[in-house]
């Protein structure tokens, strides 16, 4: 599979996660989803709240590569987040809202990437004002990666709190060969 291939295959996983691990979630109610249950982000809430953020963060740092600001155009109403704890919906539904929405529009934006594209240098800053120069295809890795070790902690939460979670491996969204 080209890194095209796999990069489509990865927002597939991301969405499907998403969706799994939101609908698990929302029978707990909202006073246990914002229970401090002592993880980076303290709650379930702030884990979820976190991941929204960060790939936020990253969609609109990707927007400014030639070519990818017209397909990330839908992001432009967000507002930055200014920090990784941000807390940006009021509630579990919106929360949960926001992500959908964001999460089709990752599958939809990485089905139009190019090799090309994956060999550009994206100059941006972090959240400190830290300059970085990387290859925008290995940042697309690290964005991926960076949902998968919080959706862990999420799935470490929910087993804790009682909730059967299931398969969660990638495996299950790689299509068999015949």
């Amino acid at each position: 599979m080209s890194e095209t291939g796999n990069l489509a295959l990865m927002a597939d996983y991301n969405r499907w996660m998403n969706e799994q691990l939101y609908a698990l979630s929302a029978p707990l109610g909202e006073a246990a989803l914002r229970e401090d249950r002592g993880a980076f982000f303290g709650s379930l809430f702030g884990t979820f709240s976190h991941i929204l953020v960060a790939d936020i963060i990253w969609l609109k740092r990707f927007a400014g590569l030639p070519g990818c600001g017209a397909r990330l155009a839908r992001l432009v109403d967000l507002p930055w987040p200014k920090a990784l704890d941000e807390m940006p919906c009021a509630d579990f539904a919106a929360l949960r809202k926001q992500r959908d929405w964001l999460d089709a529009l990752i599958v939809d934006w990485v089905a139009t990437l190019t090799a090309t594209d994956l060999d550009t240098v994206l100059d941006y800053k972090n959240m400190k004002g830290v300059p970085g120069h990387r290859r925008f295809g290995s940042l697309l890795l690290h964005f991926f990666n960076h949902q998968t070790h919080h959706r862990g902690q999420i799935t470490t939460l929910l087993s804790q709190a009682g909730v059967e979670v299931g398969v969660t491996d990638l495996l299950v969204r790689i299509p068999d060969q015949e």
